[in-house]
């Protein structure tokens, strides 16, 4: 099938609302979906086993950082690696980018699988599990490794179908395998008792049907057409590919690392406090799920943003490129008000959804506490991760990937390590505010400055146009 040239292609002539509206809805409900695998599986295990339960899910989250990492460095790299060259008219070598990825990703997902099985106990020792909460994660993860190459393939094929020019058939994808989970948790936990093990399972299966359909939609590719030549990995490929998607790369990764020494941090802390070891695990893990129901909603409007902003870039159109920043940021500044009122305003009714009713007084006393402080700065959180999806968009990895690391890495470790040592367990609480605002710090100064370069470049442009 022949390439759309850059004449025909709406990126750079569509009106930019349109455009954003058109990307964002689909993307929002994946990345939706994406998080309410956790969420699903935290509400059942939640009503039917309790705190343990909670705790344990919380402990095997990092693995689910990963195969995320894994699936955004291949997919939102080949997106925007795709975009870029179809931008600038290179269009022999697109398809290599999206068939690389697609083969990446899968045997990321089995690689992944094959070392959470072989070193599941001292991963999940290693994670923060407690002796009371180990069994419970063993029994969870032990089945939702074995998820990993289709959960990994449909959150990254996702992008690659994105990039395509069809949103639709991406939150498809989404849509059907968390349908297929919500249902089977409901059965295999409620109906036929099976508890960690049913979800577990439901989550699989959810994930395979994900996967199935994401290989079905690459197969039938629009805007290019991809051959078996085009899924032979090649290094300058995947290299280009693993640069542009670095920065999502490191910012889950960091999430990754911030949660295991969170998990590890607030076992000790609150082991030496009245809430106990394993409370605050289990709080902790609900807050960060259901606060990724809000950032889902926010990285999905950066990712709408990026083959926009990607296109209109190599194509030098940089008005574009700034209509189409300011507008996502201000919708995600909306989504960000509503979502710390929200968490302020309600925090006891939301930790009830995933309780099962017998838990202490001090279970809800910390999850409180711990809403309302550990996600004080929401309501500006959206700077961050819509500027560092940018700066990748338009090709500057490296300071795409430096804002991606701020909040987790360069601010939000070590104060998670220096500040319990003065205040024991508050101190791992107020870590994450502080990191916060630090990080959108950061990232406005940045830019600004970009902001600054692309209208020289644009006042350049516009010169060099006058004197032919």
């Amino acid at each position: 099938m022949q390439a759309v040239s850059h004449a025909e292609n709406p990126l750079g002539t569509a009106p930019i609302p349109q455009l954003l509206r058109k990307f964002a809805i689909p993307s929002i409900i994946a990345m939706l979906v994406s998080a309410a695998y956790n969420i699903v599986d935290q509400f059942f295990i939640g009503q039917s086993i309790g705190e343990l339960g909670n705790a344990a899910t919380n402990i095997a989250f990092p693995l689910s950082n990963a195969c995320t990492a894994i699936a955004l460095l291949l997919g939102i790299g080949a997106s925007a690696a795709f975009n870029l060259s179809m931008g600038r008219g290179e269009h022999e070598k697109t398809p290599r980018f999206v068939g690389n990825a697609a083969v990446l990703l899968f045997s990321g997902g089995v690689v992944l699988a094959v070392i959470a099985e072989c070193l599941l106990t001292p991963l999940l020792l290693f994670f923060g599990a407690s002796d009371a909460v180990l069994p419970y994660a063993q029994e969870y993860v032990s089945v939702t490794a074995l998820g990993f190459p289709f959960l990994i393939l449909s959150i990254g094929g996702a992008h690659l179908i994105r990039a395509d020019g069809r949103p639709q058939m991406s939150m498809i994808v989404n849509i059907v395998g968390a349908v297929i989970n919500t249902a089977l948790d409901a059965w295999f936990v409620f109906g036929l008792g099976w508890g960690m093990t049913g979800a577990a399972w439901a989550t699989v299966i959810g994930q395979i049907v994900s996967g199935l359909l994401v290989a079905y939609f690459l197969v039938t590719y629009k805007t290019v057409k991809l051959s078996w030549k085009h899924l032979v990995p090649r290094f300058r490929t995947v290299g280009t590919v693993a640069s542009l998607g670095m920065a999502s790369f490191f910012n889950q990764m960091a999430m990754m690392v911030v949660q295991i020494v969170l998990n590890n941090s607030l076992g000790h802390y609150g082991e030496l406090s009245a809430y106990g070891r394993d409370i605050p695990v289990a709080c902790a893990g609900i807050v960060i799920k259901v606060a990724s129901l809000f950032f889902g909603i926010v990285i999905g409007l950066s990712q709408a943003m990026q083959p926009i902003a990607s296109f209109n870039y190599g194509a030098q159109q940089y008005k574009r490129v700034r209509d189409v920043y300011k507008l996502t940021a201000l919708c995600a500044l909306i989504v960000s008000l509503a979502a710390e009122a929200l968490f302020l305003l309600a925090p006891h009714q939301i930790i009830s959804l995933f309780s099962k009713g017998t838990e202490p007084p001090e279970y809800y006393q910390f999850a409180v506490m711990y809403f309302r402080v550990y996600l004080f700065f929401t309501c500006v959180n959206f700077i961050q991760p819509v500027s560092s999806t940018f700066f990748t968009a338009i090709g500057k990895s490296f300071k795409g990937t430096f804002l991606s690391l701020t909040r987790q890495i360069l601010f939000l470790l070590p104060l998670i390590v220096i500040l319990p040592l003065f205040f024991g367990i508050d101190g791992v609480v107020v870590a994450a505010p502080l990191s916060d605002f630090i990080a959108v710090s950061c990232a406005s100064v940045m830019m600004l400055f970009e902001w600054r370069n692309m209208k020289k470049k644009e006042l350049a442009l516009q010169a060099k146009e006058n004197t032919v």
